[in-house]
């Protein structure tokens, strides 16, 4: 399978190369993101509990309560990760002037890999880049109560008691409050002005992003589904909205328990996704679902050894565009 058999038809879509100048070319990525395990996510060193807010349930049910949440910078810190953990093992991250090699946590961005170009970057004196995927908030279906509980823990001593060897008890004893098993989340990302490489960076590193939140090497584990594609020549609805549709018609449904039946929250999501473009002040199309199964089964098949095109080799001709 060749990007000719994705693109076909769709050119238009897409920046046929980076360029600094916007033309308003959006594309919608819907992912429904299902916790697998138990998650973290808050403000680290805040001292606070689970990120949370209050908002309305629904666009009809006009019900107050809170909704744990999912923050951008949370998803999009992990699925950049993600794509420079690629990048960089395919040799495709570059150096800075100095000659370092390109690193976010040093705050030495080479400005010229698809990491830098698609997701951004800022150097005091050496320039910058808007970031082309733009995140939102992603909200939990149910209220906050529903999907939290709070677990205490303990810290042993090496003789893996509550006891020193003078048998002076502990006192390490906490409380942490977390997203339980099975929470779903409604999300949306925004493409704006990206080639179709850089869709498809972008776009695999959320299907490939597994942990997120705090203590991810044990807990953290994460399924994301795309739900839909959608091309637009302005932004679409936002992820609250998304979420509260999807509210309303699981409560008129009377499907209001947890957990939610994962089937129906996409088939809910999607008539949500087709009633809210209805008020969007521009012109929206999208990939239709045999079309939105192939663009998938093309992105699995660009990572794996017997694939008819790779992704190493595809991001580095991406990379190449950059220096012209």
């Amino acid at each position: 399978m060749k990007r000719e058999d994705i693109i076909k038809g769709k050119e238009n879509n897409f920046m046929e190369k980076y360029t600094h100048f916007p033309e308003g070319k959006y594309i919608t990525i819907a992912v429904l993101r299902e916790a697998q395990s138990e998650c973290i996510f808050r403000t680290e060193g805040s001292g606070e509990g689970l990120n949370k807010e209050r908002v309305s349930l629904g666009m009809e049910n006009k019900v107050k309560d809170f909704r744990a949440i999912i923050s951008k910078r949370k998803q999009c810190a992990v699925e950049r990760r993600t794509g420079r953990e690629y990048l960089r093992l395919n040799d495709l991250l570059f150096t800075t002037k100095d000659k370092s090699l390109c690193a976010l946590n040093k705050n030495t961005p080479c400005g010229k890999c698809l990491d830098c170009k698609t997701n951004g970057y800022a150097v005091g004196d050496g320039g910058a880049q808007k970031s082309r995927m733009i995140y939102d908030n992603a909200y939990s279906i149910l209220p906050f109560n529903m999907v939290t509980g709070v677990k205490t823990f303990n810290a042993l001593y090496d003789n893996g008691t509550m006891r020193d060897e003078k048998g002076n008890a502990s006192s390490s004893i906490n409380e942490d409050e977390y997203i339980k098993p099975g929470t779903v989340f409604m999300d949306m990302i925004t493409f704006k002005d990206v080639t179709f490489i850089e869709f498809i960076y972008g776009l695999s590193n959320v299907l490939r992003s597994k942990r997120y939140g705090a203590i991810s090497s044990r807990i953290g584990k994460m399924n994301n589904t795309i739900l839909k594609v959608a091309f637009s020549d302005c932004e679409l609805f936002s992820n609250l909205e998304l979420t509260q549709s999807v509210y309303d018609k699981l409560a008129v449904a009377s499907e209001i328990e947890f957990p939610l039946e994962t089937s129906k929250v996409k088939e809910y999501a999607k008539q949500s996704f087709e009633d809210l473009k209805k008020g969007v002040f521009g012109n929206v199309t999208e990939l239709n679902e045999v079309e939105l199964s192939t663009l998938l089964e093309y992105i699995k098949s660009v990572y794996q050894e017997d694939g008819e095109e790779k992704a190493a080799d595809l991001f580095k001709e991406q990379s190449k565009q950059y220096g012209e």
